[in-house]
């Protein structure tokens, strides 16, 4: 028997979350880091696995599909994680759970948790606190109980399986300022390799997931969007993104 901690995040709000309920889950396990290739991996009926990704748009991030398809269940059962930016994580569950067990998984648990916005840092700033981090721990102490007994049930979510809402991206794609230094270290962590490692100053906003990956790692703070574009669309999205959101714990 094994346990994984397979997560995408590629500003660690995603991970903190992941953390929090595998550090209750188990007191081992294995990262699988969906930011980066996966080899392909055979789990099998034994091993539990806590999978994390946050909602893009209302959708599970190609990428991180693309990655969780070189790995085959067997029967292995799945908690499922997905954490939103305090706005809605609508189709992001049931792609996760329509996704995982296509592969072979088991699911037998969910969390919708909420964490900081990765772009409009303004909202949920802080998230997950003090308070979530007790509730997801009380939680994760639940699930490995049930797993522990033998008793988890197989997931039922409802909302929309197998057709799921359209998302087309987003308009932020950030760019390298005067300040950048050249390091190619965001060329090294992007997911997609939107970001040229000869010239790390060009980006292909073609690939670009708009993921803020580059924007958080960079060690000059070279890296961001067009100012009065981030400015004027988070003025239009703050109705659907103030206040404090709640998590949602599914068993």
């Amino acid at each position: 028997m094994a346990n994984y901690n397979i997560y995408f995040s590629p500003t660690g709000g995603t991970r903190k979350v992941a953390d929090v309920l595998a550090r209750n889950l188990w007191g081992e396990y294995a990262n699988i880091d969906l930011c980066k290739e996966v080899s392909p991996l055979s789990l099998s009926g034994d091993d539990v696995c806590l999978v994390s990704v946050p909602s893009y748009g209302g959708r599970v991030p190609a990428i991180a599909l693309e990655r969780l398809r070189n790995i085959t269940g067997n029967g292995a059962r799945a908690v499922l994680n997905c954490v939103y930016g305090n706005r809605e994580w609508e189709d992001t569950l049931t792609e996760l759970q329509d996704t995982l067990e296509t592969l072979g998984f088991r699911c037998v648990a969910a969390v919708a948790a909420v964490a900081e916005h990765s772009v409009f840092r303004q909202f949920a700033t802080g998230r997950p606190d003090a308070d979530d981090k007790a509730q997801l721990a009380a939680f994760s102490k639940r699930i490995q109980e049930r797993l522990d007994a033998n008793e988890c049930a197989d997931l039922n979510l409802s909302g929309s399986h197998g057709t799921y809402k359209v998302f087309n991206g987003t308009p932020f794609k950030p760019m390298a300022n005067n300040d950048c230094a050249g390091c190619g270290l965001c060329a090294r962590e992007c997911p997609v390799g939107a970001i040229d490692a000869a010239n790390p100053q060009m980006t292909e906003v073609e690939k670009c997931i708009s993921c803020m990956r580059c924007v958080s790692i960079c060690p000059k703070h070279a890296r961001g969007c067009d100012a009065q574009l981030m400015e004027m669309l988070a003025g239009k999205m703050a109705p659907a993104l103030s206040g404090h959101k709640s998590n949602h714990l599914f068993l």
